[in-house]
C-alpha cells in the first residue's frame, strides 16, 4: 500500500542536510502515528535485491525505546571495567534521552532462500542485504531530520542480539544491523568538512 509522504524539502537538500545529531532530548515532534507512517513506507519502498524484501524494523518510543538503552547500559557493564565505564554511560544515557529507536534487521531465512535458488549468486547475497539495508537505513534517517529530528545511527550489536530478540520476542532469523536513536534537537551538528569532489567523483 502506498502511503502518502509530504516532503518539506526537496530529495537533494534532506540528504543535504541530515546529519549525525547526538544531543536530542524525548519530544515526539510528529506523535507516534508519523514516525510509524515514515517507517513503514520506507521498509515498502527501499529497494532490495531480486524484490527480496528482506528488510524488518521495530520502531521503539518512549518506555520501549529507554528499555533498550537500559539492556545495552546493563550489558556493557558487564564487559567494560568499573574505571572506564563512566563515558560509555554518558554516551549511552545520551541515547536514553531520545524520543525513539528504530532498529533495523535483515531476515537471514529470506537471504538463505535467494543464496539457494540462486547459486550464481550465493556469495553475493550477504553483501547485497547489507546494501539494501543501508539504503533503507538512509531513507528513515534522512525522513526523520526532514520531520525535524535529530538522529544518529548506531551498532550496538552483535553484543545486544539476544536481549533484543528475547525482550520483544523476535524471530530467530532477524539479524540486528543497527539502531537508529532519534529525538528532538538540543544542539545541532557541528561544521561538516569535505573532500574536494574531484578527487571522489569522476566523469567520462
Amino acid at each position: 500500500m502506498y502511503l502518502a509522504i509530504d516532503m518539506k524539502r526537496d530529495f537533494l537538500a534532506a540528504v543535504e542536510h541530515r546529519r549525525s545529531v547526538y544531543f536530542i532530548e524525548g519530544n515526539l515532534l510528529t506523535g507516534r502515528e508519523r514516525v510509524e507512517e515514515i517507517v513503514k513506507h520506507a521498509v515498502t519502498h527501499a529497494p532490495s535485491t531480486f524484490n527480496s524484501q528482506s528488510a524488518r524494523a521495530v520502531v521503539l518510543l518512549e518506555d520501549a525505546h529507554r528499555r533498550l538503552w537500559d539492556m545495552v547500559l546493563e550489558i556493557l557493564r558487564g564487559i567494560i571495567k568499573a574505571d572506564d565505564f563512566g563515558p560509555t554511560a554518558k554516551k549511552v544515557d545520551g541515547f536514553r534521552r531520545g524520543a525513539g529507536t528504530v532498529m533495523f534487521f535483515e531476515d537471514r531465512a529470506v537471504v538463505d532462500d535467494l543464496m539457494t535458488r540462486y547459486p550464481l549468486y550465493a556469495d553475493k547475497f550477504p553483501e547485497f542485504s547489507l546494501e539494501a539495508s543501508g539504503m533503507l537505513q538512509f531513507v528513515v534517517w534522512t525522513a526523520l531530520e526532514d520531520e525535524g529530528y535529530g538522529a544518529s545511527l548506531q551498532h550496538y550489536n552483535p553484543l545486544i542480539d539476544d536481549a533484543v530478540r528475547e525482550e520483544w520476542n523476535l524471530p530467530k532469523s532477524w539479524q540486528l544491523r543497527s539502531q537508529l536513536v532519534f529525538g528532538s534537537v538540543v544542539e545541532w551538528a557541528g561544521e561538516k568538512s569535505f573532500t574536494p569532489i574531484e578527487q571522489r567523483v569522476l566523469v567520462f
